[in-house]
């Protein structure tokens, strides 16, 4: 087996990846792109310029979703990513949609605006953001109920999207004392140890947050 996954110890798609990989012991090449040969690498092995890139005896794979399936259908261990039963592998599907297209990409909005030569919209961007995270915050909340994970009782690939979503998505926007249930499955997420292994990497870059990475966490 030879696994070699290019990505960025900051970036939330490569920690998303990072934690399933910590959790299975899975051994790997970790080419951090902050190599620029490393960067050079993944620009040819998936030039749409997106990363992390996983590259398996030879196959390469994009997308962390797809990225952690590959993972579940090759190299599986003891913590499985979907579960057997199709319902229940689509409550786990869904979530790490959720988190993905509901959480993260709201999140990045500002962060992008903040990033352009000339962040005029920046105060409007925020303010959109902040909306459409209370939407989603409230949606977890109640989806949250009874629930110790994202889809459940398991630990799944629903939670590796959830733990850098909320992770930095609070650091934007803050998860208010309105939504308990929410704010303690943050907490939880955070005190898993491949969970807590992917924010200790990520935290000498903590200066490249535009928005200003605040003292907590």
């Amino acid at each position: 087996m030879s696994l070699t996954l290019y990505a960025h110890p900051f970036s939330s798609y490569s920690q998303k990846v990072l934690i399933a990989l910590w959790e299975n012991d899975i051994p790997f090449t970790y080419r951090n792109l902050e190599d620029p040969d490393a960067a050079a690498e993944r620009a040819a092995l998936w030039p749409l310029g997106r990363f992390p890139v996983l590259v398996d005896d030879g196959r390469t794979v994009v997308e962390s979703s797809i990225i952690i399936e590959h993972l579940d259908l090759h190299h599986a261990g003891p913590v499985r990513w979907l579960p057997g039963d199709g319902d229940a592998a689509l409550e786990v599907r869904l979530m790490d949609r959720f988190f993905d297209n509901y959480i993260m990409t709201p999140m990045q909005a500002p962060v992008f605006e903040s990033l352009r030569p000339d962040a005029t919209r920046l105060d409007e961007v925020k303010e959109k953001t902040r909306r459409d995270l209370d939407t989603a915050y409230a949606w977890l909340e109640e989806r949250l109920s009874g629930r110790r994970w994202a889809a459940g009782e398991s630990f799944t690939m629903a939670d590796c999207a959830a733990a850098p979503s909320l992770f930095y998505a609070d650091w934007v926007h803050r998860i208010g004392p309105g939504f308990p249930r929410l704010r303690d499955y943050r907490s939880r997420l955070l005190a898993r140890p491949s969970i807590a292994r992917a924010v200790d990497e990520g935290r000498p870059y903590r200066s490249y947050f535009p928005l200003g990475a605040p003292d907590r966490d």
